[in-house]
């Protein structure tokens, strides 16, 4: 049956984003420590790096949209992506791992080409993930499983990264963190291409519209055009990975020199397992509350957590941030667990309004949101470190304290409400049971003609 997806299936499906955590945890958790205190790039430039790498790239979502759209193969219109682009994208990963011995612009130039063609990869094996969905199974709860099992998943590849990269460092680099770095990317990118492959085989694409042959691009605009939650989905993961990045790619300059405790780092990202949680409670809890006041009560203990850690930093007390992480990390997890969901169903809502389904390019939001606020985040932090006065490796002055501190604690926060302010504006749980009803009815006129 349609809606009928087995538990191989939908763990065979978590893995994809198992894979692409074990490569772009990564980069969110250690790239501008890397560029900075191991690669030895200026701080500044990182942020202006960070900033146009996403800006260039952030187009490549909805090109990968199209053309995800226009694919017709064998194997479907998202699943071959995964077999074309696995190995480039755990080369790229490696590439941009690696220390060549080149002057000062030369580094930077480096650091900018693989890093971009790196998000660009990025999109093209992450994206068909994300609209695979649409065509796994047209029943919303049970979209919401699937995507829980891969939010699951991927907080599990996230976790090993969170954990153990830096012990993966020492143990590979024996002192030298330069090759530390690499052979742990190396590792993870083997990893990675292993779990692409099994995504591959093991997926199916059962919902199907007009035969699924190509949506010319013109027509899939028509499926974007009023439908308001497809543009709140789009801005919402703007500032939402603008305060994960934020806050993960501080959180080891903030253990280092706020806390003086570097030996927390592990701690700290280990409780990223905590988002395992708050997403496998997602599916209950969204059933109840529905799924945007869900989404909405994750942000809100997001940002009430973000204040009780500025009162662990003033008291200098490991006990509460610890616990203010652990229990926001919590919250997290049933945003994690319902943002791609609740994506999906704006691909619904856009045939439902239009009449259209182009999946590939509404789902390029998610590519979109990622990179543009991943770049922000990222170029945030690191210019508000410049501009405090960061210096690698040194003692801080108050003013790069204080930079680090905004970095990891307000920043996430403003991010955190402002998701909370959009997501009352989300009505399309009033209308989803109606429109599932009509797309369904379409559907069987449709096959019965």
């Amino acid at each position: 049956m349609e809606n009928q997806v087995s538990w191989k299936e939908r763990i065979s499906y978590g893995l994809g984003d198992t894979a692409s955590n074990l490569i772009f945890q990564v980069i969110t958790l250690y790239l501008m420590f890397y560029y900075t205190d191991v690669f030895g790039l200026d701080v500044a430039a990182v942020g202006t790096l960070f900033l146009i790498a996403r800006i260039i790239d952030a187009l490549d979502g909805p090109i990968f949209g199209i053309l995800i759209d226009r694919t017709n193969t064998k194997w479907g219109k998202s699943r071959p992506w995964f077999l074309w682009l696995c190995i480039p994208f755990a080369a790229v990963a490696i590439l941009t791992f690696m220390t060549p011995d080149f002057s000062a612009n030369g580094k930077l130039i480096y650091a900018y080409v693989t890093y971009i063609l790196l998000g660009i990869l990025y999109a093209g094996i992450n994206l068909p993930l994300t609209s695979l969905l649409s065509s796994m199974t047209s029943n919303s709860h049970e979209r919401t499983v699937i995507n829980t099992v891969r939010m699951l998943l991927a907080q599990i590849g996230a976790l090993i990264v969170s954990v153990g990269v830096m012990p993966f460092v020492a143990f590979f680099g024996k002192g030298n963190q330069q090759a530390g770095f690499q052979w742990t990317m190396t590792m993870f990118a083997a990893i990675a291409v292993v779990l692409f492959l099994i995504t591959f085989k093991n997926t199916r694409e059962r919902v199907q519209v007009n035969g699924n042959k190509p949506v010319p691009f013109k027509e899939g605009v028509k499926a974007i055009k009023g439908n308001t939650p497809w543009w709140l989905m789009l801005v919402l993961g703007v500032f939402m990975w603008m305060a994960m990045v934020g806050k993960g790619t501080a959180l080891i300059y903030f253990l280092k020199y706020n806390f003086g405790r570097e030996d927390l780092i592990p701690v700290l990202n280990g409780l990223n397992i905590l988002l395992l949680v708050g997403i496998a409670f997602t599916p209950l809890v969204s059933k109840r509350l529905g799924k945007r006041n869900t989404l909405l009560l994750g942000m809100l203990i997001g940002a009430v957590t973000q204040v009780v850690v500025f009162f662990a930093e003033q008291a200098i007390s490991v006990g509460l941030l610890i616990t203010a992480n652990a229990i926001g990390n919590i919250g997290l997890g049933l945003g994690a667990g319902l943002l791609f969901a609740m994506l999906i169903d704006t691909v619904d809502y856009g045939e439902w309004k239009s009449g259209v389904r182009a999946q590939g390019l509404l789902t390029a939001a998610s590519s979109f949101g990622v990179k543009f606020g991943m770049g922000i985040g990222g170029a945030l932090t690191a210019w508000i470190l410049s501009n405090g006065g960061y210096v690698p490796n040194a003692t801080q002055t108050e003013s790069s304290l204080n930079a680090i501190s905004f970095n990891f604690i307000w920043l996430p926060m403003i991010c955190f409400l402002i998701c909370s302010f959009l997501l009352l504006f989300y009505k399309l749980d009033r209308v989803e049971k109606q429109m599932i009803g009509d797309l369904g009815a379409k559907r069987s006129i449709d096959i019965g003609a």
